[in-house]
């Protein structure tokens, strides 16, 4: 492979180091690591950010929360967890347990209806805003 750069001063463009930084394209999306930046520091992405911190993170506190109190009272409440139910051989920890997977099924409901419903199309907006596309 042969070169016409002879070695000083600045290498022929696409060859140095680094990417060349992508510059808009005809439609006017931005493109590249330039792009990114700008559009993290944009304050639409930033209200995007925001509404999905205020959802996930209270979410993902209430069920660890519940999973933690699961674990504590398993481990220091036995006779609490074991208190059978009707006289049958269901215990209040079994319970908990079913519970357990039944608040991941709710809160994954949850979590897909409010996105649907509210985050992906404030976020397709951005991205297609972005791209420069319909």
């Amino acid at each position: 492979m042969s070169s016409s750069w002879s070695g000083t001063g600045d290498p022929p463009p696409g060859t140095g180091p680094g990417p060349e930084p992508a510059p808009a394209s005809p439609s006017g999306a931005l493109e590249g690591a330039r792009s990114y930046e700008e559009v993290q520091a944009s304050p639409e992405f930033a209200a995007l950010r925001r509404r999905f911190r205020r959802v996930v993170f209270p979410l993902s506190a209430l069920f660890l929360a519940w999973y933690a109190a699961y674990v504590l009272l398993a481990d220091y409440a036995h006779d609490f967890m074991g208190i059978r139910l009707g006289g049958s051989n269901i215990t209040v920890g079994l319970l908990f347990g079913f519970g357990q997977f039944a608040s991941t099924f709710i809160i994954t409901t949850i979590y897909v209806r409010w996105a649907n419903k509210r985050f992906d199309p404030a976020a397709d907006e951005l991205r297609h805003r972005i791209e420069g596309t319909p």
